[in-house]
C-alpha cells in the first residue's frame, strides 16, 4: 500500500512573472548567440533560458544576465530581483512504494547529471538563498482521533544563507480501531532535524532546500 504525504510549507523561492516582451515580435527562423557556448546539441540560443542551459553543459558559471541579450529584453535581472523577498506556500499528497526515499523543497530548476539529481542554482547566487520555512502540517496515511504528528506546526527561522534543513523520519505503520469497528490502517512517525550550511555543489550533500528523508520501519512480531 502506498504512503500518503500532506504538506504546507513556506519557503523564500520566487514565482515566475509575466514575460516583459512580446516574443511574437521576433524573427522564428533565427538563429541566436550562446555566447562561445555553442556545442553539437545546442547551436542556437534564442532564449534566456537557452544561454542558461548551454552553460550549464558547458559548466560555465552564468554570473552577469545583463551581458546576455537575450536576457536582457526578458528582464531576467528584473524578475529576479522583483521576487528576491518572496515566499511561496506548497500543499498536496505524495503516493510512493514502502521503500526509503526523500522528497524536497529547493530552489532552482532540476536535472539529471551523471545520474545525479541536481539544481540549477545560477540565477540565485548562495548568498541570496534563504530556507526560512514553516511547516502547517504532515502526515503519512490519514488521521486519527489523539494521534500526533511531529512536524506540525514547525517553525524554523534560517540562521545564514544557503542552509540545508534535513528531516530524518522513522514511519510506523499503525492500526487504528473506531468504537463502531472501522479499521484504519495508517502511520506514525518519528523525526529528527539536521542542518548545515549548504555548499551549492551536486547531489543532496550541497543543496540548499528543506529535505525529508523517510524509512518504514516495520514492528517485529512475536
Amino acid at each position: 500500500m502506498p504512503h500518503h504525504f500532506e504538506s504546507n510549507f513556506v519557503l523564500e523561492l520566487g514565482k515566475e512573472e509575466e514575460k516583459v516582451f512580446d516574443p511574437n515580435s521576433l524573427d522564428a527562423d533565427r538563429c541566436e548567440s550562446c555566447y562561445g557556448a555553442e556545442s553539437e546539441d545546442i547551436r542556437c540560443c534564442n532564449t534566456c533560458d537557452d544561454v542558461r542551459e548551454a552553460y550549464r553543459r558547458r559548466g560555465w558559471a552564468f554570473k552577469n544576465p545583463d551581458t546576455i541579450e537575450q536576457c536582457k529584453r526578458e528582464g531576467f535581472s528584473q524578475k529576479m530581483q522583483e521576487q528576491k523577498n518572496e515566499g511561496c506556500q506548497v500543499y498536496g499528497f505524495l503516493e510512493v512504494n514502502k521503500v526509503a526515499g526523500n522528497f524536497h523543497f529547493a530552489p532552482g530548476k532540476s536535472f539529471q547529471q551523471s545520474h545525479v539529481h541536481v539544481h540549477d542554482l545560477q540565477s540565485f547566487g548562495l548568498d541570496n538563498i534563504n530556507m526560512t520555512h514553516y511547516i502547517k502540517h504532515l502526515s503519512f496515511g490519514r488521521d486519527y482521533p489523539g494521534i500526533v504528528n511531529p512536524l506540525d506546526g514547525t517553525d524554523v527561522t534560517a540562521q545564514q544563507a544557503s542552509m540545508m534543513f534535513q528531516y530524518f523520519v522513522k514511519v510506523v505503520p499503525t492500526v487504528y480501531m473506531k468504537v463502531d469497528g472501522e479499521v484504519v490502517r495508517t502511520n506514525q512517525f518519528s523525526v529528527t532535524r539536521h542542518e548545515k550550511i549548504a555548499n551549492g555543489l551536486i547531489g543532496d550533500q550541497g543543496l540548499p532546500g528543506v529535505f525529508v528523508l523517510y524509512d518504514t520501519c516495520h514492528p517485529e512480531k512475536n
